[in-house]
């Protein structure tokens, strides 16, 4: 059985920082391409960053380009998601997705929910302005 742990979420200031983790379990997370989506109440799931199986290669959404980071330890089946000066706008449920199939550079699928085959059940994150 495959799961996806997400933790770290939580209440704070604009400005702040917030660091979540994804733990896996139940696969061999090098070979899967992960990524962090969010959604907010009354909106769709959106992409906020993807990581290649290596590591070596990263995307963002632009409105968290500079500020998130993701990165990942395969030996450690986590992947973090290093958020900083947190905006209200960020506030959202965030979830952890792995993908077999999606490959660094195919910009349409990783950016894609459906394209994902592993899902967390997400952690909220609320920042207050």
């Amino acid at each position: 059985q495959v799961l996806l742990v997400e933790s770290g979420g939580g209440l704070v200031q604009a400005g702040d920082s917030l660091r979540l983790s994804c733990v896996a379990s139940g696969l061999t997370l090098s070979t899967y391409y992960m990524a962090w989506f969010r959604q907010a109440p009354g909106k769709e799931r959106e992409f906020v960053g993807g990581i290649s199986r290596s590591g070596g290669s990263t995307n963002y959404a632009d409105s968290v380009k500079g500020r998130f980071t993701i990165s990942r330890e395969n030996a450690k089946n986590t992947v973090s998601l290093e958020m900083n000066f947190l905006e209200p706008a960020d506030t959202a449920v965030y979830y952890c997705a792995a993908s077999q199939r999606n490959r660094e550079g195919w910009i349409v699928a990783t950016t894609t929910p459906r394209t994902y085959d592993y899902w967390g059940q997400g952690t909220q994150v609320t920042v207050s302005s």
